[in-house]
């Protein structure tokens, strides 16, 4: 989208019609593959994960033993990547299982320099629920805005389920300040994919903190990330016992 919006406009709500080219089934694979390339670029200045990396998931790290973390909806697998270096270089090991079902996103991920510690996964959550498999940490990073509610709660449930220790689901927060600035900045990274409209209009499904603590339960925290980003936070041994 190229318009800028007028003040009071849609992004006064969700735009939950709103459909990101990404995940169409007919969009353009070169250009596609070129987006999830981008997305290292774009996560590493925007995303908040070296902070929260630092924050809450290296004081949960021991040289005993690797690390389990769960990536869902990983795409191409930057994030992944990302953190398993980023452990490693602090003298941590990290085994990081990244999980998207659709197939695209597997092959890029797969197909990618290999992380030592790192593998992929095609694959949902409820799979791995039901196969019994649990983990220390359950990451996932701009999954929930694309999320109906009935799919968002199963989705937390699911990670409730398959979380050991701590569960971190990163998404973009809705604001007229985070729209005009990625529509000013990210422009370039547009050119030939589908990184700018697909951008805007994540921001445009995007939840506000309000509305994200409104939408998940109590058990669930949430957390600005910087101005650009929620952090919805599940610490098992913070739970109240059912």
């Amino acid at each position: 989208m190229s318009a800028f919006p007028r003040p009071g406009g849609f992004l006064g709500a969700r735009d939950l019609t709103a459909v990101e080219d990404m995940d169409r089934p007919d969009c353009e694979i070169v250009r596609l593959n070129r987006s999830y390339s981008r997305f290292a670029l774009v996560n590493a200045v925007v995303s908040g994960w070296r902070n929260t990396y630092s924050s809450k998931i290296k004081p949960l790290l021991t040289t005993a033993v690797p690390t389990t973390v769960l990536d869902i909806g990983c795409g191409g697998g930057d994030v992944a990547r990302s953190l398993a270096r980023r452990a490693a270089a602090d003298g941590y090991r990290l085994d990081v299982t990244a999980i998207d079902p659709d197939e695209r996103a597997f092959h890029f991920a797969n197909s990618a320099a290999p992380v030592e510690g790192v593998r992929y996964r095609r694959a949902f959550s409820s799979e791995l629920v039901a196969e019994g498999l649990t983990y220390d940490i359950i990451i996932s990073n701009h999954v929930l805005h694309h999320l109906a509610p009935p799919e968002l709660a199963s989705f937390l449930r699911d990670s409730e389920h398959l979380c050991r220790q701590l569960a971190l689901h990163n998404d973009l927060t809705r604001s007229s300040l985070a729209y005009a600035l990625f529509w000013a900045a990210f422009w370039p990274l547009g050119l030939g994919s589908y990184i700018h409209g697909d951008g805007l209009t994540s921001i445009r499904r995007s939840y506000t903190a309000a509305e994200l603590r409104a939408a998940t339960p109590p058990v669930w925290m949430v957390e600005p990330s910087g101005m650009w980003h929620n952090l919805l936070i599940y610490r098992p041994d913070e739970a109240p016992d059912v």
